[in-house]
C-alpha cells in the first residue's frame, strides 16, 4: 500500500518525465527547419516547500507552497545558445518556451566554449526521499515546535520548521533522461533571555539580544531531536545574559561551534574551491600542495545515505563522492559542464575528476558543491576543544558575511547567538556581538587547526530549488587564530 508521500513522488515523476519529453519534441519541431541540429537540455523540477513558523514561543504560521519549474538551454550553429525558463506547463506555453530560446540563441553571439551536452550516463541511485518527510503534514511539523519551545525552559522562542521534497527530471538530445526526488527536514530556531546589568551595575541594555540557537538539517523529520536543540539555544541564551566581558580587537584563538564552521565552509566552497574561480584566477587554491592543517578532509559527498542531495545536477551530471581536500591537500574543485572544459584545455593542473556541481545559478555565481561534508578528527566535543584555550572566545554562530577579497577568501561579518569569552580553559562570560575580518584559508593554514569529534548536519539555506533541502555536515573546530576588528574596546 503506497503512503501519500509515495504516491506524489510517482506522481510528480511521471508529470516530469512527460514534460521534459514534450520540450525536446517541440525543440525538434520548431528548430528542424534551421541550418543544423539543434542541442538542447531541458530540467523540470517539482518542489514543494512547507513551513510552520514560531515567534513568542507560538505557531503563527502554517503555509506550503508548490511549484514547477522548467528550464530549458538550447544551443545552435556550433554554440549560439540561451537559457529561458518558465513555471507554466501547457502544451502552449512549453511551445512559447521553446520558440523563446531559439529566437534568442539565434540573436546570440557564438560560443567558442560551449562544452555540449552531458549524453546519456548511468545516473546512481542516490539516497532517495523518506516516505514519512514526503508526506509529513502541520502536525508532524508542530509537534517538532513544540519540543523545542518545551526544552527551552521558559524563554521565549522563535523558528521555523520545515520540511521540503525535490522531485526532478532532466533529458537532452543527445539521448540523457534521468529523473529523481529527494527530501529534507529542517528545525531552525533561537531561545531569547533577558540581559543582565552591567558590570558597573548599570540598567540592562533593552536592545541587548541574549539569543542561543540550535538548528539540524535530516533527510528524515525522524531524525531531527527539536528537544535537544531547544535545550542547547536556551543554555547558550541563559549564557549569554551575565555582564559582558571587556575585550581587545586583535587576533585571538576560537572555537567555532558548527553553526559557525557551515560559514567558513560554505564561503570556501563558493570561492576557492569553485571551478568558475579556479577558471577566472580569483582562486587561491594551490592544487597538490599542503595548503590546510593535515586535519582537514572536506567532500562533497551527494549520495551518501543521509544526503538531501539528488543523484545528479541541473545538467544531468551524474553525482559522485569527491575529496575536494583530502589531509589539508587540495585535490579539485566543483565544476560544471562549462569549467569543466575550460580547466581541462589548461596546461599545468592536475587531472580533475567530473563533479556534479552545476545549480540553478551556476551561471551566475559558478558551480557549487551540493552536499559538503566536513570530515570529523580527534578534538573531541566542543567543551573539549574550549578546555584547550588558554585565552580566546568561543563563537557560536556567524552572520552577514561578506567576501572581501577572494584569492586569500577573507570575510568579514558578525558573531551572533553566542559569543563568550575563554580564560584557562573555562567559558568567563559574554563578549557582545563582534565584527571579524578573516581569511578562511589562513585561519586553517597548516598547524593552525584541531578538528572536532562531533559532526553536525546542518541547513544551508531556506529556498526553493536543490538549494532548499541541502544540508551542510561539519564538525566543530579550534582555529590558532581569528582576527576581531570591531566591536571590541580598543
Amino acid at each position: 500500500m503506497s503512503t501519500p508521500g509515495t504516491r506524489h513522488q510517482h506522481d510528480g515523476t511521471q508529470q516530469l518525465d512527460a514534460v521534459v519529453e514534450r520540450v525536446l519534441d517541440e525543440v525538434r519541431r520548431q528548430g528542424g527547419a534551421g541550418a543544423g541540429p539543434v542541442e538542447a537540455v531541458v530540467r523540470a523540477d517539482l518542489h514543494r516547500l512547507a513551513l510552520t513558523r514560531f515567534a513568542g514561543s507560538g505557531i503563527h504560521q502554517n503555509t506550503e507552497d508548490e511549484r514547477t519549474g522548467v528550464h530549458l538551454r538550447v544551443a545552435l550553429d556550433g554554440g549560439r545558445s540561451a537559457t529561458v525558463s518558465t513555471t507554466r506547463t501547457t502544451t502552449a506555453a512549453l511551445a512559447d518556451l521553446v520558440g523563446a530560446a531559439l529566437a534568442a540563441a539565434r540573436l546570440s553571439p557564438r560560443d567558442a566554449a560551449w562544452p555540449g551536452l552531458a549524453g546519456p550516463a548511468r545516473v546512481p541511485a542516490g539516497a532517495g526521499p523518506d516516505d514519512a518527510t514526503a508526506g509529513a503534514g502541520p502536525a508532524e511539523r508542530a509537534a517538532l515546535v513544540a519540543a523545542f519551545v518545551e526544552a527551552a525552559g521558559g524563554l521565549e522562542t522563535a523558528g521555523y520548521a520545515q520540511t521540503t521534497l525535490l522531485t526532478s527530471a532532466v533529458a537532452d538530445t543527445a539521448g540523457l533522461h534521468a529523473r529523481a526526488s529527494s527530501t529534507g527536514a529542517v528545525v531552525d530556531g533561537i531561545a531569547r533571555a533577558l540581559p543582565a546589568s552591567g558590570l558597573d551595575g548599570s540598567p540592562p541594555d533593552a536592545s541587548f539580544r541574549a539569543d542561543g540557537v540550535g538548528r539540524a538539517a535530516a533527510r528524515s523529520l525522524a531524525d531531527l531531536d527539536a528537544a535537544a536543540l531547544g535545550a542547547r539555544a536556551a543554555r547558550r541564551a541563559r549564557a549569554q545574559a551575565a555582564p559582558a566581558q571587556p575585550l581587545r580587537r586583535g587576533e585571538l584563538p576560537v572555537v567555532l561551534e558548527p553553526s559557525a564552521v557551515l560559514d567558513v565552509v560554505a564561503g570556501l566552497l563558493s570561492s576557492t574551491f569553485s571551478g568558475r574561480g579556479l577558471v577566472e584566477g580569483t582562486s587561491g587554491v594551490r592544487l597538490g600542495e599542503q595548503q590546510l592543517d593535515p586535519a582537514l578532509t572536506l567532500l562533497d559527498d551527494p549520495l551518501d545515505p543521509a544526503s538531501t542531495a539528488l543523484p545528479f545536477d541541473t545538467e544531468g551530471t551524474p553525482a559522485s563522492r569527491t575529496e575536494l581536500v583530502r589531509d589539508g591537500v587540495p585535490r579539485a574543485v566543483t565544476t560544471d559542464r562549462r569549467t569543466a572544459a575550460a580547466l581541462a584545455a589548461r596546461g599545468g593542473l592536475p587531472a580533475l575528476p567530473t563533479t556534479a556541481g552545476a545549480h540553478d545559478a551556476s551561471d551566475t555565481w559558478g558551480p557549487v558543491a551540493q552536499a559538503p561534508v566536513l570530515a570529523p578528527g580527534s578534538g573531541g566535543s566542543v567543551d573539549e576543544l574550549v578546555a584547550g584555550l588558554e585565552h580566546g572566545l568561543l563563537v557560536c554562530d556567524l552572520w552577514y558575511t561578506r567576501l572581501a577579497e577572494a584569492r586569500r577568501s577573507v570575510w568579514t561579518g558578525l558573531t551572533r547567538n553566542g559569543t563568550f569569552l575563554v580564560r584557562d580553559g573555562e567559558v568567563v562570560g559574554p563578549v557582545g556581538v563582534l565584527r571579524f575580518t578573516q581569511s578562511y584559508l589562513e585561519a586553517l593554514a597548516p598547524g593552525a587547526v584541531t578538528v572536532g569529534s562531533d559532526a553536525e548536519a546542518l541547513p544551508r539555506s531556506l529556498t526553493f530549488g536543490a538549494a532548499g533541502t541541502a544540508r551542510v555536515v561539519v564538525p566543530p573546530l579550534r582555529l590558532a587564530r581569528w582576527n576581531v576588528t570591531g566591536g571590541a574596546a580598543t
